[in-house]
């Protein structure tokens, strides 16, 4: 295919505008939105991969984490090698790596290569998610930008939601392996389409790639997520220790290696700059708080609400309506408020979101996660936009990729805190809730041949509540056990609320810190050349007024 898109170095404001900018933008959402579902479809899945597979809890952790260490260690390089050799070639290669790795996935029998296959993926999606948003800023002019990233933000927020919904339909009919599979055919669409639909772009002056920076920037990322997770899901043994302190030590030789270098992979003075560490912060905490939620909420759905994998996704379906609602209200609020005001305001409606989920008892129906999701949803789609735009806009055209790539890693590395550290205290509360009750089952004093099993048992019902419905489920096939498999329901389904709650404080309360710290740490009115400021239409003003030849002139 011959391709015809003119060649965009840096940002379309040099020249014409690109005319089907609106066009490609479909595109780069297309190739954002499997990204974003890869991360949360398997969580609807993860229930029949338990049974498939027989995975134990370290197994289904790692095959849901093996995408988010490389996704999020590698797209901070990958960004800037967007910029010297190409965003669109980026873009190109990440899907056709990550399509790669779907059909792997999906041809998986064993826990080795399901993970193997993740990893793939994780590459491929470090690749596309920064060149997404740098190709974005590319291609608009500054007076449509926040439009354009107000959209690009919606989609993450409706992948979120949509990635659970279509596995939840894939597998009313389909095995786990669908899940894998239907990604090859959107990619190779989104492939084809930008080839057609989206400009090559390139940074015109960026000659050689920081090489040490960027490895030294994988090895911190990837070992700080890595020792996150594991962690705080399996306990600070000496190789995870070891795997922290590496990370740090390569986060200070970065620093010092950055600092010195000619042409860094990242500028770290523009982190300094007040507008762009507060809009890092903000992203960051927003999906901390979003991938714990959707992480404990669709394990309630599926195991306690007894929810099937779709209505399971119907369910989380909302959080998207309100994150595109969000997104439009900040359209507007934005150029009245300015970004402090609009990016505060959603943290506190998500801060507020989260709060809701203390209120969870054993009898909670669907009612309290629904606001819990509106609000959240909300929230992102308030904040998100202007604080990914503010980000875009600390960096100049050369380094478009890097602004990508830092954006896109405080999601990920925010999304990764999120159901590690959210996910311990969830998983911790829960084993001290459930703990008591199954010390006064009987199946510990059952002797001979029945006594590993019985162990096994209720070591599964202690460590989640996904291990207790399989053991419940079990227990009400057997005759001689079936009186004991209600109430082990009952019990798991109350301590499970419990964990909720505390996990869902323990979220409310790193959200609200860092709402204030948001809006002590950026200026106020803070604005990018993509958010307009609001001028009063008096008369002396407009006749001095610089003429927008974007703007229709004012009627008469």
């Amino acid at each position: 295919m011959t391709d015809t898109t003119p060649d965009t170095r840096g940002s379309v404001e040099a020249g014409p505008l690109y005319p089907r900018r609106w066009a490609g933008l479909a595109i780069l959402c297309l190739s954002l939105l499997i990204v974003v579902m890869a991360n949360t479809a398997l969580i609807v899945a993860a229930p029949s991969m338990l049974r498939d597979l027989q995975l134990t809890s370290s197994d289904l952790q790692w095959i849901i984490d093996g995408y988010t260490v490389p996704y999020a260690a590698l797209m901070l390089l990958c960004g800037v090698l967007g910029d010297r050799f190409g965003r669109r070639r980026a873009l190109l290669a990440g899907l056709a790596v990550f399509a790669a790795g779907a059909v792997y996935g999906s041809l998986a029998d064993s826990v080795t290569e399901v993970i193997a296959a993740r990893i793939v993926m994780g590459v491929g999606a470090a690749v596309i998610m920064p060149a997404t948003l740098s190709l974005l800023v590319a291609i608009f002019p500054a007076h449509e930008r926040a439009r354009a990233i107000a959209a690009w933000a919606a989609t993450s927020g409706l992948a979120i939601a949509l990635g659970p919904l279509l596995a939840g339909w894939l597998l009313e009919s389909h095995a786990w392996g669908s899940t894998f599979l239907i990604n090859v055919p959107i990619a190779a669409a989104a492939a084809l389409a930008s080839l057609a639909l989206v400009p090559a772009s390139r940074a015109a002056d960026v000659d050689r790639t920081d090489w040490i920076g960027g490895l030294l920037s994988t090895v911190t990322v990837g070992g700080l997520v890595y020792a996150i997770i594991d962690g705080f899901h399996f306990g600070w043994g000496a190789g995870t220790l070891g795997v922290l302190a590496a990370s740090m030590a390569a986060a200070v030789a970065f620093l010092a290696w950055e600092l010195r270098h000619p042409r860094p992979l990242l500028d770290l003075r523009r982190l300094t700059d007040r507008t762009v560490g507060a809009a890092c912060i903000s992203v960051l905490l927003l999906f901390f708080a979003t991938f714990g939620v959707i992480y404990f909420v669709a394990q309630q759905f599926q195991f306690v609400l007894d929810y099937g994998p779709l209505e399971t996704g119907l369910r989380l379906l909302p959080l998207a309506g309100a994150v595109s609602a969000g997104a439009a209200v900040s359209a507007r609020l934005t150029p009245r408020f300015g970004a402090r005001a609009t990016v505060t305001a959603g943290m506190a409606a998500a801060t507020a979101g989260t709060l809701v989920l203390t209120q969870c008892h054993s009898d909670s129906g669907y009612g309290i996660y629904l606001a819990c999701l509106l609000l959240l949803g909300k929230g992102i789609g308030i904040s998100t936009p202007p604080a990914t735009d503010l980000i875009m806009a600390g960096f100049p055209d050369s380094e478009l990729g890097a602004a990508g790539g830092l954006n896109d890693t405080a999601v990920e590395l925010g999304g990764s805190l999120g159901i590690a550290l959210l996910g311990s205290v969830l998983a911790t509360t829960y084993h001290r809730e459930i703990s008591d009750f199954l010390s006064e089952l009987p199946l510990g004093n059952l002797t001979g041949s029945m006594a590993e099993q019985a162990e096994l048992a209720m070591a599964a019902a202690g460590d989640s509540v996904g291990g207790a419905s399989i053991v419940a489920d079990e227990l009400a096939a057997n005759p001689l056990a079936s009186s004991h498999a209600e109430p082990l329901r009952e019990a798991a389904g109350a301590a499970f609320a419990d964990a909720i709650g505390q996990a869902g404080l323990v979220g409310a309360i790193a959200l609200a810190a860092g709402s204030l710290l948001v809006a002590a740490i950026l200026p106020s009115r803070s604005t990018s050349p993509s958010i307009p400021r609001p001028v009063p239409r008096s008369p002396e003003r407009l006749k001095n007024a610089p003429t927008d030849p974007h703007r229709a002139p004012p009627a008469t």
